[in-house]
């Protein structure tokens, strides 16, 4: 037995009774009451639960606008029903509880059963419009929810998931996970402050945990979860009713002033690894904001709008599917699949790091003037990917040494140009650098939510630490290329246009599945550094050649530039590289070089865990430094710049620092650099 609100009823009068009966039918029983009366009883629906061992309901809830019933089962999975021919009915019972006098059913044992059973034979025993079967494991769905528009549902499985109705089916977004070891979750409170509260048991204690603070609000010892129990709160006080040993026990707690004042909320509970600018969004009467994504090492991904008037970040959707840090970021921008929503900021989200974990998304941000950061988040989980469950399908796999289980990977970038009409499928194509030594390369068909590993490459023999993928487009057609850089100072150029055409191929003809391509050897390898390679950055000159910059553990900061030949005669078809000029700067900072962008031809950026961001004229043969400030971020993890034209034409250049914290900067460049001054 379960209650529900009952559509179409005011909840002080009426409620929807759902009990789960033999063979899976779950009987809707309308149960509407006035004072001084007996209560009123109405079978107004019958449903057809899925077949398992324990073929019971466990939750439900209605969609009173869209006509459907929604519910989870013993087994964990969430089924969606329509109601929509009961839903007249219901507004029959309106008219009787207000003020008609002719009763349905009375609550009587004499009449009830056999009234039941005489009008349950005309009513039509509904099957499931949609079926997601054990969503929640084995344990059971504890609670499903309607807010805003999306529903929720919780289970054992220490998960909570939002999830949509598209076309009459059910369609996950995401999930969350609370905080470790909660894995009973049992229901979610929406407060109307905007804090989401869970409600679950923590081995033998109840707990109460705010998803706005991080942190566990109540912890109440009462035996664990197994047991009758039931929570209530109001500004005033917060009450706790559960059944110990047979005895009735309270929990009562009246509200105190908070004497604790949080003067900057934390974005992350460690340090922070990674940022990327999605875009600006326009909103209605207010400035424009800016939308970032950071990850961290504590596991999470955080979509957040960083305002330049109010200098305050507001976090508006938190990602927790990783197992392990978030070491890197990538965007693929567009529009995604028909019912996403075409407007606004659109893109894909791809987020990995350590255990050879990637998680993508699809993110669309609007404009909302009702929120408080004028910006709202929809978020939805496209696919993920780890090379451990990928190995668990090679076949031979005895005769081969296994992946290394602490593979992470350094750095993610999203190969350009591939959704164009030479493939026969949408695919987009991500390139990674791993720890283990490879360059892999990655395909997405976001219709059908897949994320396969289609190349890879075990050339540098060492950690590769960057990598980013460039197209190139000439008279011979269009070229794919990518750079890669590794812990020796080494960067290599490969030209994966081959290897990309063919898994598209593949992939199209084998529904999705193909065993890893070799990528051939890269056409050319520079020696840019003395070791690592931590920050690496290629920008197109208006003659189409590029302007390969990097920054190295050694403080030294090197610039190459390529051309890009395309061989017509057979004996010399393919692509060909030719280094054209080669810059480097010693000791350009006093400690790692993790960031730096070519904002011009002319011009470079670069920042160090120095604390130092410097801007530097690129002139024939050497770099000259120009300006230089101090930021206040600790040890700098990433960089990441964008420009904007002001109404006189002046271009602005920001950029986002990241590590123990978040910085925005803002500065501007003369249109010519100043004339050189012999080096000091």
């Amino acid at each position: 037995l379960s209650w529900a609100p009952s559509p179409g009823l005011p909840p002080d009068i009426a409620a929807a009774l759902l009990a789960s009966g033999p063979d899976g039918e779950m009987l809707w029983l309308d149960v509407t009451h006035r004072p001084g009366q007996a209560p009123w009883v109405r079978l107004m629906g019958r449903y057809l639960l899925p077949p398992c061992k324990q073929r019971w309901h466990t939750c439900a809830t209605f969609l009173p606008q869209e006509g459907l019933l929604v519910c989870g089962d013993r087994r964990g999975s969430l089924l969606l029903f329509s109601c929509s021919s009961s839903l007249g009915w219901a507004a029959e019972s309106t008219s009787i509880v207000n003020g008609g006098t002719d009763p349905v059913i009375k609550d009587s044992s004499n009449e009830l059963e056999p009234s039941c059973s005489l009008h349950k034979g005309s009513l039509p025993l509904e099957s499931p419009l949609s079926v997601l079967f054990g969503l929640h494991g084995k344990t059971g769905v504890t609670s499903v929810t309607i807010h805003r528009g999306y529903i929720y549902s919780t289970g054992r499985d220490g998960v909570y998931r939002q999830l949509r109705l598209w076309d009459q089916q059910l369609e996950v977004l995401q999930k969350h996970r609370p905080c470790k070891g909660l894995q009973w979750i049992e229901e979610l409170h929406f407060t109307s402050d905007g804090d989401l509260l869970v409600l679950g048991f923590h081995a033998d204690n109840f707990v109460v945990w705010s998803s706005r603070t991080g942190e566990n609000i109540h912890c109440i010892p009462c035996g664990g979860g197994h047991r009758s129990w039931s929570y209530c709160s109001s500004p005033s006080a917060e009450v706790f009713a559960f059944i110990k040993s047979g005895d009735v026990m309270l929990y009562h707690r009246e509200a105190e002033p908070c004497e604790q004042q949080v003067l900057l909320e934390s974005l992350h509970g460690r340090e922070i690894t990674c940022v990327r600018r999605l875009g600006a969004v326009q909103v209605p009467g207010r400035t424009t904001v800016n939308v970032f994504v950071t990850g961290s090492e504590d596991t999470t991904t955080c979509v957040l709008v960083l305002s330049e008037n109010s200098r305050a970040a507001v976090p508006l959707a938190r990602l927790s599917d990783h197992i392990s840090s978030v070491r890197t970021l990538a965007f693929a921008m567009g529009p995604g699949d028909e019912g996403f929503g075409d407007e606004g900021l659109s893109a894909l989200l791809f987020s990995a790091g350590g255990r050879a974990q990637i998680e993508c998304y699809r993110l669309l941000c609007t404009g909302d003037t009702a929120a408080q950061s004028a910006v709202a988040c929809q978020v939805m989980h496209v696919a993920s990917h780890r090379l451990d469950k990928h190995w668990e399908k090679k076949k031979n796999r005895h005769k081969l040494v296994k992946m290394d289980p602490e593979t992470r990977y350094m750095s993610l970038s999203v190969v350009p140009g591939t959704s164009t009409k030479q493939l026969p499928t949408p695919w987009k194509f991500l390139a990674a650098a791993c720890s283990d030594g490879s360059v892999r390369i990655f395909g997405l068909l976001e219709a059908a939510r897949k994320l396969v590993l289609v190349a890879e490459s075990f050339h540098h023999q060492r950690c590769v630490l960057k990598v980013e993928a460039f197209l190139h487009k000439g008279a011979g057609g269009e070229r794919h290329l990518l750079c890669s850089a590794a812990t020796d100072g080494s960067i290599a150029f490969w030209d994966i246009t081959g290897p990309i055409m063919d898994a598209a191929d593949t992939l199209h003809q084998a529904e999705g599945e193909m065993q890893p391509l070799a990528l051939e050897a890269p056409l050319v390898t520079v020696m840019a550094h003395s070791c690592g390679v931590n920050s690496l950055h290629i920008r197109q000159t208006p003659e189409g050649r590029y302007l390969v910059a990097s920054g190295s553990d050694d403080g030294s900061i090197h610039v190459c530039l390529l051309e890009v030949a395309l061989g017509r005669a057979e004996a010399t078809a393919g692509t060909c590289l030719r280094v054209l000029e080669r810059v480097c700067r010693p000791c350009a900072h006093a400690a790692h070089v993790t960031g730096i962008r070519v904002l011009r031809p002319d011009l470079l950026l670069s920042a160090s865990v120095d604390q130092r961001l410097t801007l530097w004229n690129r002139c024939p043969g050497e770099l000259v430094p120009l300006s230089t400030t101090f930021f206040h971020v600790p040890d700098l993890a990433e960089l990441d710049c964008w420009e904007v034209e002001e109404a006189g034409g002046e271009l602005r250049y920001y950029c986002v620092l990241c590590g123990q914290g978040l910085e925005m900067l803002c500065g501007t460049a003369s249109p010519k650099p100043p004339p050189q001054e012999a080096p000091q």
